[in-house]
């Protein structure tokens, strides 16, 4: 019987609202039982340095631009990380091996093998006195693939374990769209696939004091503006033409604001909240459609390749207008169900995942794959910090 081995995952999403913190007991192959899950809530100071820093982040002269600040805000979640580890650590009394630290993206460009995860691995590792292992995108960009998406490995064990029918595809809605399919003969691919919660978010926080669309239900308040939809398709949909390799790319969070004119989506000004959250949200749904649907051939049907059963996770799928739209578009045609129907948290899937990356990180078994990334061939990653 292989080893088996304690892992805490943490995982701080494109919300910036705070970590998700996981520990699993896992060989880093067949098998893996949660131990607990915990979320920790930034402090109003943190989540405010952190938008106003990503928001400063344009392009990669600007991380050097803004190094200084960079530093400060990387030391400030780091010291929250670890607190967050402290009190988790309190909760059980399992000794972990290792510390999975995702860090918080603040800027991502796979062209430029550029990804910047706030987080200092060696000081969470003094602080905790564990075996941190971080930055898992560096190896995978290194053998040009995009850095992402990297939690496709575990998707596979997941539905294995809890013994989902296949073919199925999760995907995960998060900032980004990642969705990762896997065939009953067990292969598996996984990619982007648009817009999640960035834009609808961002809006948001930009127009108002709250930081997100509960349940979609100021979406569901607003009109759908047409002529700015439009303008927004015609904009992606010319990049895609263009460009047939934004099919297969990993995205920074602020791709998307491209196609309403760039940053702050000057398109939408003229829009009061709700209308604007409204044309995001069925820009948002549509996006998406357009990657699990074929439209080609007459009536919609669901693409051959993703089987016959789409699984929700990630904090999106508690917009249930947005839930409700995607299931519009794909017509019923397939079978929808939110992951935690099958007893899993769908909050946690990430930080469970990271713990399984950190393990197999430390093992050296591959994190990233030709088929999820692009990668040139699977190639393991992760920088191993050991006080």
């Amino acid at each position: 019987m292989s080893k088996s081995y304690y892992s805490l995952g943490l995982m701080s999403g494109t919300s910036m609202d705070g970590v998700d913190a996981s520990i699993i007991q896992s060989d880093g192959e067949t098998k893996y039982k949660v131990i607990i899950d915990k979320y920790f809530r930034y402090p109003q100071g943190i989540y405010k340095n952190l938008i106003k820093l990503r928001d400063k982040i344009k392009s990669s002269k600007d991380l050097k631009k803004f190094s200084t600040e960079v530093k400060n805000v990387e030391k400030e979640i780091t010291l929250f990380h670890a607190k967050a580890v402290s009190q988790i650590l309190k909760k059980t009394k399992v000794n972990v091996d290792f510390i999975g630290f995702h860090g918080q993206t603040i800027f991502h460009n796979a062209e430029e093998k550029i990804s910047r995860q706030l987080g200092d691995g060696k000081l969470l590792s003094k602080l905790t006195n564990k075996t941190v292992i971080y930055d898992f995108r560096q190896n995978d960009l290194r053998n040009f693939g995009e850095g992402a998406p990297l939690t496709p490995i575990f998707h596979k064990l997941l539905v294995k374990q809890n013994k989902v029918n296949l073919p199925a595809t999760i995907i995960n809605i998060g900032g980004i769209i990642n969705m990762t399919t896997i065939q009953e003969d067990g292969r598996f691919d996984a990619k982007d696939a648009g817009p999640g919660m960035c834009l609808i978010d961002k809006w948001i926080r930009s127009n108002s004091i709250k930081k997100y669309d509960n349940k979609g239900n100021i979406a569901k308040a607003g009109k759908i503006n047409e002529k700015i939809l439009s303008n927004g398709f015609n904009s992606y949909f010319s990049s895609v033409d263009n460009n047939l390799k934004i099919l297969q790319k990993s995205f920074d969070v602020k791709f998307f604001e491209y196609f309403f004119g760039g940053a702050g989506t000057p398109l939408l000004k003229s829009l009061s909240l709700e209308d604007g959250v409204a044309t995001l949200t069925e820009f948002t749904a549509k996006i998406l459609s357009f990657h699990l649907v074929d439209q080609d051939k007459g009536a919609p049907h669901i693409r051959s390749s993703l089987g016959s059963r789409f699984i929700f996770c990630g904090g999106g799928r508690k917009n249930n207008f947005l839930l409700e739209k995607i299931k519009k578009e794909i017509n019923g045609k397939v079978k929808v169900e939110l992951i935690d129907k099958l007893g899993i948290d769908g909050d946690f899937v990430e930080s469970q995942a990271f713990a399984y990356l950190a393990i197999r990180s430390y093992l050296k078994l591959p994190i990233s794959f030709p088929e999820t990334t692009g990668v040139r061939k699977p190639c393991t990653g992760g920088v191993i910090c050991k006080n």
